[in-house]
């Protein structure tokens, strides 16, 4: 083989292994780079998520540390209200005064003898005292709203009456009045934490078939609502509210 032929094969093998290597450097640099890229990624997803994981943990704690407050509520409200029952029944139970509780309302029923004359809604003497020994109970449980709902038994009032009354649902509303009038006026108790509610005869607790039914029927109930158990960031600046007639 001519001298030159071995030569011209000689440049070409250099070219080719150059170029082999070059292209392995290149990779290689390439290689490193998408590694490094890859890396810098990876650590800013580790970041992010370190992040997210820690707002996620302060939220969560928060969320606990509100249950456990609201739970401290309830606990509390729960004492309150088993308290203010006892409070009520030690007091007030009696012949005339009965008590019952539903879903944390407590409902004192003060029969209409103890409390008014037939047909009229100006206080007696000895439903005055009742009522303040009521009064003196809600003093120590400032939180509760209190409706005082009227009831009458299915006799109608055939003429006015000394108070000006000429049907039952008108005289139940005038003695609720009267009695939430005492409250607030003779008793002390915040008006705004009262409200006066006259249902007439339709809702009684016994047959009006007999005089012992309507005799229960014919009755002043004091209606203690639940306490209102709010998260503690809640404002305290709103304006109280006093549930009105449609509120049951």
């Amino acid at each position: 083989m001519p001298k030159q032929v071995w030569l011209f094969a000689a440049i070409l093998s250099a070219l080719f292994l150059g170029s082999i290597g070059f292209l392995q450097v290149r990779e290689a640099k390439f290689s490193h780079r998408a590694a490094v890229e890859a890396a810098e990624a990876a650590r800013l997803a580790a970041e992010a998520a370190a992040r997210t994981n820690g707002i996620l943990s302060a939220e969560l704690e928060m969320l606990r540390s509100k249950a456990a407050e609201l739970e401290q509520q309830v606990q509390k409200a729960t004492e309150d209200r088993s308290s203010l029952e006892k409070q009520m029944r030690s007091e007030l139970e009696s012949r005339d005064v009965t008590i019952s509780e539903l879903q944390g309302r407590l409902t004192i029923n003060i029969l209409d003898r103890v409390l008014f004359d037939s047909g009229e809604a100006d206080l007696k003497p000895e439903g005055q005292q009742v009522l303040l020994k009521l009064a003196q109970v809600l003093q120590q449980h400032t939180n509760r709203q209190v409706q005082v709902v009227g009831h009458t038994d299915n006799v109608p009032i055939h003429s006015r009456t000394r108070g000006g009354f000429t049907d039952n649902w008108s005289l139940s509303a005038g003695r609720a009045t009267a009695a939430v009038r005492f409250l607030q006026e003779q008793a002390k108790v915040d008006p705004r934490r009262l409200a006066a509610v006259g249902l007439g005869q339709f809702r009684p607790l016994a047959d009006n078939a007999t005089p012992e039914g309507r005799a229960r029927n014919r009755r002043i109930a004091v209606v203690i609502l639940p306490e209102e158990i709010v998260p503690t960031d809640t404002s305290t600046n709103a304006t109280p509210t006093t549930p009105g007639p449609g509120s049951r």
